[in-house]
């Protein structure tokens, strides 16, 4: 089923009215920043890439925290029938396919982690798998940043593990492969990353 813009933005307002917090702010930024990224590429759409974004984190209406967000996003969004919106709640952790790959631990069941990790095993990743991990690194809840920063934010908040800098690396990749597409920097797409990333400049 085509999930429509208006559609996209009142299953987003009715979960932040449920479960509000950090990931609001967060998940609009990544939708802005796809849109941004989205613009430039010729094998995206602007607004599909937008409502991938604003949707990734939706599993968050129920857990704020940790990761069963993750499955909750998928299986909600599958039971209203948008498949494609669903899947990009499964990927866009694993830039690094491995369902170890993340911060902090797993607070889901052993059964619900082998969903998880049989889906990413099952699929390639498309376009929009990467650009929403892509984004999901980008943005905080303030605005865009430097990729290092939410790295290094993310990092202090809820940890890391062995496999963190796979991830960090599968991430940069993923950026580079972009800007080689579009031939051109992301951070010129993105507003304020220099403010977002250090502050306000004193001159």
């Amino acid at each position: 089923m085509t999930l429509s813009l208006q559609k996209a933005e009142e299953i987003f307002e009715e979960a932040s009215r449920i479960n509000s917090g950090a990931w609001v702010k967060h998940s609009r930024n990544v939708a802005e920043a796809a849109r941004f990224i989205a613009s430039k590429d010729l094998d995206l759409y602007e607004e599909k890439a937008y409502i991938f974004g604003l949707l990734h984190d939706i599993g968050r209406h129920k857990y704020l925290n940790g990761m069963n967000h993750i499955l909750e996003g998928y299986n909600f969004l599958m039971e209203k029938g948008y498949e494609e919106e669903a899947r990009i709640c499964m990927t866009h952790t694993f830039a690094f396919k491995d369902v170890n790959a993340i911060y902090g631990q797993w607070d889901s069941s052993e059964a619900e982690i082998k969903i998880v990790e049989r889906y990413i095993n099952s699929i390639q990743y498309n376009e929009y798998d990467l650009l929403i991990q892509l984004c999901d690194s980008l943005a905080l809840p303030n605005g865009f940043a430097l990729i290092e920063k939410r790295f290094v934010e993310t990092a202090l908040r809820v940890g890391i593990n062995s496999l963190t800098l796979c991830k960090w690396r599968a991430v940069l990749n993923i950026k580079k492969y972009f800007e080689d597409k579009i031939g051109r920097p992301i951070y010129e797409l993105l507003p304020d990353v220099v403010q977002n990333t250090f502050g306000k400049l004193e001159v």
